[in-house]
């Protein structure tokens, strides 16, 4: 075990074989993915078996205004992991230092700023989005606790995305297997023992992520051998804030998109009633099995832009973005045979109603192939976005989403008037994106985004212990 831990804590992306290294990179996210969706699944494997198809319809609803109010967080993570891993590639100690501080105050800002407003508006954009009146107030309930307690999300996303940065891709994966643990036994606790529903399902979330996030900060300030901490540091610098969120509002304006089209949408999927949403959400718990390769890949491929664009290996990136697009698909495609072979013995953990069941298997069946071109936009994202080039992902995702995603479904929803619509249209803009990522990434602006200046800029000498 500390064999494999020295092996995974200090990995240089910068020399060695590129798909070696990505492969290294990209184990222990998949594995960490592997216990964030098992996180994920047994809650709601829980409210399903425990409380019902409400409770999990009740869940499917309020996911897209969270996953709305959390991309700006996402985004300001994504950003700080971008300058940590070029400023750590080019042995810029003092960049990275401030950068490391600065992040860590721009979340304490933002995230106690949606904890204190958020909450007045969500039943209201609840009810404004046609949310069943049956689930209403579960919907309001489950995404209200979930915003008090954002600020553990929000810091085990920044802190585990630089801890990742820095090349330690061991402990983000040891504090997500120690958070699935005790998420399952919160589960049994309070939803099983207690009959706290979808109450219970939140608060064990919110638990688990503010202990993990604490873990994270615990780690992070053992690594001062390759940068500073203290007051001087926290206290924000206009440099640092003004790249932070020069890399991460076009990064949280991406996923926003993303986000305001689920929500857009919805009012779709709630009027194919409760019992459509909680094969929606099976479909989003057995997917998450596919999409773990397909994440931790692109995240793999971010960090190893950023270090090498960092120390200016520009060639090496390209290299690595067509290894890593091969890896991808190979994983995926396994998994997809995987999926169609069992999704409906998967979507059986969740519920025994025969209907769920057909559609949840339906739905998966469409989605298929979709996997394996989502596999490929995220990689070459991933790439452009680690280079430093944050606004062409942010023109990608409008044109996917204005002009695909959104039209799409209304169209297809009324030529069809059944609920696989919405799944053709999440498949048409999976493809649609990763033919923009690829030409995006031929043209090859990227190349010239790198956020280290290396003339005229001394880092701070790398200190041991």
């Amino acid at each position: 075990m500390q064999r494999l831990k020295e092996k995974l804590s200090a990995i240089d992306m910068t020399v060695g074989s590129p798909w070696k290294k990505l492969v290294i990179f990209t184990m222990p996210l998949l594995i960490g993915n592997l216990f964030q969706w098992l996180f994920n699944t047994v809650d709601a494997i829980m409210l399903g078996r425990f409380v019902g198809d409400y409770a999990l319809a009740a869940v499917s609803s309020s996911m897209p205004i969270f996953f709305l109010i959390m991309v700006l967080l996402m985004g300001v993570a994504i950003g700080a992991g971008i300058m940590v891993s070029q400023y750590f590639g080019a042995g810029q100690r003092l960049e990275l230092s401030h950068t490391i501080g600065t992040c860590i105050t721009l979340t304490a800002i933002l995230g106690g700023f949606m904890m204190i407003v958020i909450p007045l508006f969500t039943r209201p954009l609840l009810i404004f989005l046609d949310t069943p009146p049956e689930i209403l107030y579960d919907s309001t309930m489950y995404v209200n606790i979930l915003i008090w307690g954002v600020l553990g999300l929000g810091y085990f996303n920044i802190l585990s995305g630089i801890l990742r940065a820095l090349g330690d891709a061991f402990s983000p994966l040891l504090f997500l297997a120690i958070l699935s643990l005790v998420n399952i036994g919160l589960n049994f606790i309070l939803i099983g023992m207690l009959g706290l529903g979808v109450m219970g399902a939140a608060i064990g979330t919110v638990a688990c992520q503010a202990l993990t996030s604490l873990l994270c900060l615990r780690r992070l300030l053992k690594m001062r051998n390759v940068f500073d901490m203290g007051a001087f540091y926290l206290r924000p610098k206009k440099q640092f804030v003004i790249q932070a969120l020069k890399l991460g509002v076009p990064t949280g304006a991406s996923q926003a998109m993303f986000a305001l089209a689920m929500m857009v949408v919805q009012p779709l999927a709630n009027s194919f009633g409760p019992q459509f949403l909680a094969a929606n959400v099976i479909v989003m718990k057995v997917d998450g099995f596919v999409m773990m390769p397909i994440f931790s890949f692109g995240n793999a491929m971010t960090v190893f832009a950023g270090q090498n664009m960092g120390a200016g290996k520009t060639d090496r990136v390209s290299k690595g973005a067509r290894q890593c697009c091969l890896l991808a698909l190979g994983t995926v495609f396994v998994l997809v045979v995987v999926i169609l072979l069992f999704g409906r013995q998967v979507a059986g953990w969740f519920t025994q109603t025969e209907a769920v069941l057909t559609m949840t298997e339906h739905f998966l069946r469409i989605l298929a192939v979709g996997f394996l071109t989502l596999s490929v936009n995220m990689v070459l994202w991933g790439a452009i976005r680690g280079a430093g080039d944050a606004i062409t992902p942010l023109w990608g995702a409008m044109i996917n989403t204005v002009v695909i995603r959104v039209p799409v479904a209304f169209l297809l929803v009324r030529i069809m008037g059944r609920p696989e619509a919405l799944f053709y249209s999440l498949l048409i803009a999976w493809t649609t994106n990763a033919l923009l990522a690829f030409a995006a990434y031929r043209m090859g602006k990227w190349r010239t985004m790198g956020i280290v200046k290396t003339a005229g800029m001394q880092g701070l000498p790398k200190r041991s212990g």
